[in-house]
């Protein structure tokens, strides 16, 4: 898997979010076929392939997930999998990349 960019990440992390890609290309000022190109940019990095019984953004936040961790967990106040307790005494993911 090669690196993903800044704006990949972002789109990912929109997408983890559950937001649309209409709702992804209002908040970062692109159009709908910008992000549509960025999602399939992403599922090449991360090897994954669409087919009629496989939803293509599932499978790309699951993979994002998997790889980076989720601050969408944090914002609904839910622990993945991956939470430990910090020194501080705060819950965290450790695999969330900021």
């Amino acid at each position: 898997m090669r690196d993903l960019t800044p704006f990949e990440r972002l789109v990912a992390e929109h997408m983890c979010d559950g937001l649309s890609n209409g709702a992804i290309a209002r908040e970062t000022a692109h159009t709908d076929k910008v992000i549509e190109n960025t999602i399939s940019r992403m599922s090449r990095a991360f090897g994954i392939h669409s087919g009629p019984d496989v939803n293509l953004r599932v499978m790309l936040a699951l993979a994002y997930r998997a790889q980076f961790g989720d601050g969408s967990f944090e914002r609904l106040g839910v622990d993945c999998v991956h939470a430990e307790v910090g020194p501080d005494g705060r819950r965290y993911c450790n695999r969330h990349v900021d």
